[in-house]
């Protein structure tokens, strides 16, 4: 297996970012990330105020995966992740949905282990592993990687979890992908800011499609064992889920014989727009269409 330490980290998406690892397309790489803080945070004996706030969300990578070429398609399968034992919850003034309400930084320390988040002795809610921050090279100028965009990036899409594959548009040559800023649990929205934030090992197999004309992609694309769906980030979030919900009818309507206005009443009493996040820089949406439904009327990716 082929291994990525986390020494290997970036903190912005860019083209022009030097490969950490090269591999073929179709190998798998197990990817040691760090989490959001680089580590910063270990004990209560920490201090958000004192936090090298330039080495927020590391992204390990980037990794060139040979093949890969602008307009095509980068397939990245979610084949398992492993987390470590504690995790960091954080929000404060202007930071989340409720950051009006606080005048300094709070974080609280959550151990992580035996299916479970516990947030003290007494109350645990489920493990739910998934990579906040996972994309590509933009096209463009650099992206940090506290932002998303259609590169990818910080989506903070909490179906990005074991099992799930994401298709992203190839913007430079070898793609170089990256990832990490991993949660062990957080709500759609996250809005304090920050989920169950946490570093672990991701394993991830990287292949490179090159679609026929006119079937490449502009935005992240997400699969999982029930549903497909877009990932669309914008300034807000009607924005977002507007241009979410146009990307996947017409992609639908193109590959199949449905008509627009078909797609559109089926959709709405079968799909679902949901809040990935809605607190960073853009605003994340993710449109979700049960896979029943689109293999009924013939679609697939």
């Amino acid at each position: 297996m082929i291994e990525l330490s986390n020494d290997h980290v970036i903190f912005a998406f860019d083209k022009q970012h030097a490969p950490a690892l090269t591999i073929e397309s179709g190998q798998t790489v197990r990817i040691h990330t760090q989490d959001c803080f680089s580590e910063q945070i270990k004990s209560y004996d920490d201090s958000l105020e004192t936090l090298d706030w330039d080495a927020i969300n590391p992204a390990t990578g980037p990794i060139y995966v040979k093949g890969a070429q602008p307009g095509d398609v980068l397939k990245a399968e979610i084949l398992d992740i492993e987390l470590n034992k504690q995790a960091v919850c954080s929000t404060g003034p202007n930071e989340g949905v409720l950051g009006d309400r606080f005048d300094k930084e709070y974080f609280h320390l959550v151990a992580v282990g035996d299916g479970k988040v516990a947030w003290d002795d007494k109350l645990s809610i489920p493990i739910q592993p998934m990579i906040g921050v996972i994309g590509v090279a933009p096209a463009g100028e650099a992206v940090n990687c506290g932002t998303p965009n259609t590169h990818g990036g910080n989506m903070d899409s909490n179906k990005n979890t074991i099992g799930t594959t994401l298709y992203f548009p190839v913007n430079t040559e070898g793609a170089l992908f990256a990832c990490g800023d991993m949660h062990a649990a957080m709500g759609n929205g996250e809005i304090g800011v920050s989920g169950a934030e946490i570093g672990g090992v991701a394993t991830i197999r990287l292949t490179v499609i090159h679609p026929q004309d006119g079937e490449s992609i502009d935005t992240p694309w997400y699969e999982t064992a029930d549903e497909v769906g877009v990932i669309y980030s914008a300034p807000t979030l009607d924005e977002a889920a507007d241009k979410a919900v146009h990307l996947v009818v017409d992609a639908v309507a193109a590959k199949t014989e449905w008509s627009v206005h078909d797609l559109t009443m089926l959709f709405s009493i079968s799909a679902n727009v949901e809040v990935c996040q809605m607190v960073d820089p853009l605003r994340t949406v993710r449109f979700a269409v049960p896979k029943s439904v689109l293999n009924t009327i013939g679609f697939s990716l």
